[in-house]
């Protein structure tokens, strides 16, 4: 018995928050339990690049391919275009099963992310806000950024994502940071998005 597609779409309100290395890294925990595809929907063709220059555990298409693949795979994971027009939000919303809405913890970010909140708010659309590019301690950006969400009743995942170099270097190589070699930081970077993962997916 096959159990249901999950459907993920993350999407952000600005660009450079590290939307695609979300959604990258999202595939890339699903496909540890099951097969997972991942359908690169913005113009930049972000994942589609990062697939090209190396090995990727999992498929990667552009939306058009992705209705002839969909019914092959347990889990889909959709990168969107970034500040995507209300029209093509509300599609995106009703779509799939949890919106994840990256956001670094600075004042920008965060502004535009919760102008995109509001859109939802309407569409009574499930979301979680995964707050990312959180600098080191002793920095409390981050950790100040998700209280403040959390006193405003937001749904925001328990676990960040820190900003490291590493993350590059995975685009680099066209592999998911936990398959970079040489780099201390690789592990912390892979702990970061499967605890993410596993939230996800309860």
């Amino acid at each position: 018995e096959r159990s249901m597609t999950k459907i993920v779409v993350v999407t952000s309100g600005k660009g450079g928050v590290g939307k695609t290395t979300t959604a990258l890294h999202l595939a890339a925990y699903c496909q540890t339990l099951a097969p997972t595809l991942l359908v690169d929907g913005d113009l930049n063709r972000s994942a589609l690049d990062w697939a090209s220059r190396g090995n990727l555990p999992f498929k990667v298409v552009d939306e058009k391919a992705a209705v002839k693949f969909a019914r092959e795979y347990e889990h889909i994971v959709v990168d969107t275009p970034a500040r995507p027009a209300p029209e093509e939000l509300q599609t995106i919303a009703l779509g799939c099963d949890l919106l994840v809405l990256p956001t670094s913890p600075d004042t920008l970010a965060m502004g535009a992310m919760l102008q995109m909140i509001d859109a939802l708010r309407a569409l009574n659309a499930n979301y979680k806000i995964l707050l990312t590019l959180i600098p080191p301690h002793p920095s409390r950006v981050g950790e100040e950024a998700k209280q403040s969400l959390e006193r405003a009743g937001l749904p925001v995942f328990k676990s960040g994502i820190r900003r490291l170099a590493v993350f590059q270097r995975a685009a680099l190589e066209g592999v998911p940071v936990n398959q970079v070699k040489g780099d201390a930081y690789a592990g912390i970077a892979w702990r970061c998005y499967s605890e993410v993962g596993r939230e996800m997916m309860r």
